[in-house]
């Protein structure tokens, strides 16, 4: 074999180590005996994104909250059913007790009336505050806080509101409307506050 032979030979295999090494990523590893070795593992695997955050839905914060809410919205309906037995009437379904509280046309005690002012305060469970941060710790939990999921979650939101209004069978009272905007000033703070992390990780 001629010396130009080995060395086109040796060229080729240059090539060809060059390309596979572009091909496949590369390991090095070390025999027990001591000796290297190269292995070769294919390289098509799909890149992962390290910088790409994962969203989990918060489930304890979820069922904590669920809960909560179950125990208040009992609490209520034993309230209105008291009034409403307490005036000659029967509660037989949801849709009834809404309907009775849409009327006004009830009188309460000096306990029940401050019990419900206390509810529907400003800080109380029912009120403004409250509500509007338990619907945004509820969108954030369900979402596990993905920021992507702010909008679908606002509209989400939107869609009860009609769902509540349908309901309660016309406009809702006053403080259900404050609550409402509350709640919207609330998605939009934290649709601001995930846009000022976001350009802080780009930057």
């Amino acid at each position: 074999m001629s010396v130009n032979g080995i060395t086109s030979y040796g060229s080729s295999y240059q090539n060809y180590e060059t390309k596979a090494k572009t091909e496949t990523e590369v390991k090095e590893t070390t025999s027990a005996a001591g000796e290297s070795g190269v292995i070769y593992e294919p390289s098509n695997k799909e890149a992962v994104d390290s910088t790409k955050k994962t969203y989990t839905p918060n489930t304890e914060l979820i069922n904590k909250l669920k809960a909560d809410a179950e125990e208040r919205t009992a609490q209520l309906r034993s309230l209105v059913e008291k009034l409403m037995l307490g005036q000659g009437n029967a509660i037989g379904t949801a849709d009834d007790m809404w309907s009775f509280l849409r009327t006004g046309n009830f009188t309460v005690d000096a306990q029940t009336k401050a019990q419900a002012q206390a509810d529907i305060a400003e800080d109380g469970y029912w009120g403004v505050n409250q509500t509007s941060d338990r619907i945004i710790d509820f969108a954030k939990a369900l979402t596990g806080g993905d920021p992507d999921k702010i909008e679908e979650m606002r509209e989400a939101f939107k869609k009860g509101f009609e769902q509540a209004k349908e309901t309660w069978g016309g406009e809702l009272p006053e403080i259900s409307q404050k609550t409402y905007d509350a709640t919207m000033e609330k998605f939009d703070a934290w649709a601001a506050e995930a846009q000022a992390q976001n350009t802080t990780t780009i930057v």
